[in-house]
C-alpha cells in the first residue's frame, strides 16, 4: 500500500511539473509572439515611410545634382556615386542623420525642450534656399500624412508647436521613436532612402540606365552605413559640413535656365 501511495505521489509531482513546463512554454510563446508582432509592426511602418509611394514628394528634388550634371561635374556612374557619398558623409546626410538621432532620443526620453531645440536646429542648418525647401517641404508632407495614418498624441503635439517648420529628418526621427522603431534602423533607413532618391535623380539626369542605378545603390551601402554610425555618435554642438561644392551647385540651380527638379 505504501509503495502504491509513493508511486501515486511521484506521478502527481511529475504531472504538476509537466503542467508547469507547459504553462511556462505557453507564456514564453505568448511573449515571443507579442515581441515579434511589435517588431513586425515597427518594420511595416518603417518600410512604408521609406517607400517611394509615401507622399513626401522626394522625387521632385535633386539636391543640386541637376546643376552638377549641367556643369559637367557628374557624367558617369562613378561621378554619381561620389556625389551622393559626399552628400551622405560630408553634407546634408551628416547633419540630417545627427538631427534624426537627436530627435528620436529626445522623444524617447520625453524631453520636449530638447526636442524643440532639435527642431529649431533642423530649420536653421541649411546652406541654401533650395535645400531649406527640400527639408521643410518634405518634412511638412511627412508630418501631415503620418499624423493622418499613424497618429500619436505626442507627435501631434510636437508638430503643433512647429507648424510647417519641421525638417524631414527631425519629423522622421520623432515619429519613429513614437512608433517603436529603433534609432539605428530609423537612421539607416532614412539615409538609405536619401541616397536612393539622389541616385534616381541621377539616372534621369545624366542619364544612366536602371542597371547603373542599382550598381550605384549597391556601391553606396558602405557610405550609408558610415553615415549612420557617425549620426549615432554625433555631438550637435560640434556638428558641421565640409562639402562647399554641394552648396555651390545648389545655389547655381536657383538660377538654372532649364530645370526638372525643385532643388
Amino acid at each position: 500500500m505504501a509503495n502504491i501511495i509513493a508511486i501515486l505521489g511521484i506521478i502527481t509531482i511529475m504531472v504538476m511539473a509537466i503542467m508547469i513546463i507547459i504553462t511556462a512554454m505557453a507564456i514564453i510563446t505568448t511573449i515571443t509572439e507579442k515581441r515579434a508582432s511589435a517588431a513586425q509592426q515597427a518594420l511595416y511602418r518603417l518600410l512604408t515611410w521609406l517607400s517611394p509611394a509615401y507622399p513626401v514628394g522626394a522625387y521632385t528634388y535633386s539636391h543640386g545634382l541637376e546643376a552638377a550634371v549641367e556643369a559637367g561635374a557628374v557624367t558617369k556612374r562613378d561621378g554619381l556615386i561620389a556625389y551622393v557619398s559626399t552628400a551622405l558623409q560630408r553634407g546634408t546626410g551628416r547633419v540630417d542623420g545627427a538631427l534624426l538621432v537627436a530627435a528620436h532620443r529626445a522623444m524617447v526620453k520625453g524631453d520636449d525642450a530638447a526636442l524643440d531645440e532639435v527642431a529649431e536646429l533642423g530649420a536653421a542648418w541649411r546652406g541654401t534656399t533650395e535645400t531649406a525647401l527640400e527639408a521643410e517641404a518634405q518634412g511638412t508632407a511627412f508630418t501631415g500624412v503620418t499624423l493622418a495614418a499613424w497618429h500619436t498624441p505626442r507627435f501631434a503635439a510636437f508638430a503643433a508647436r512647429h507648424p510647417r517648420q519641421l525638417a524631414h529628418a527631425v519629423a522622421f526621427g520623432a515619429a519613429a521613436a513614437e512608433q517603436g522603431i529603433g534609432v539605428r534602423d530609423a537612421a539607416f533607413g532614412f539615409l538609405s532612402a536619401f541616397a536612393a532618391n539622389l541616385v534616381s535623380a541621377g539616372v534621369r539626369l545624366v542619364p544612366l540606365g536602371q542597371t547603373d542605378g542599382q550598381l550605384s545603390i549597391a556601391a553606396l551601402q558602405p557610405a550609408v552605413a558610415a553615415a549612420t554610425d557617425a549620426a549615432l555618435i554625433a555631438d550637435l554642438g560640434l556638428l558641421g559640413t565640409a562639402a562647399p561644392m554641394l552648396d555651390v551647385f545648389s545655389l547655381r540651380h536657383e538660377t538654372q535656365y532649364t530645370r526638372l527638379f525643385r532643388s
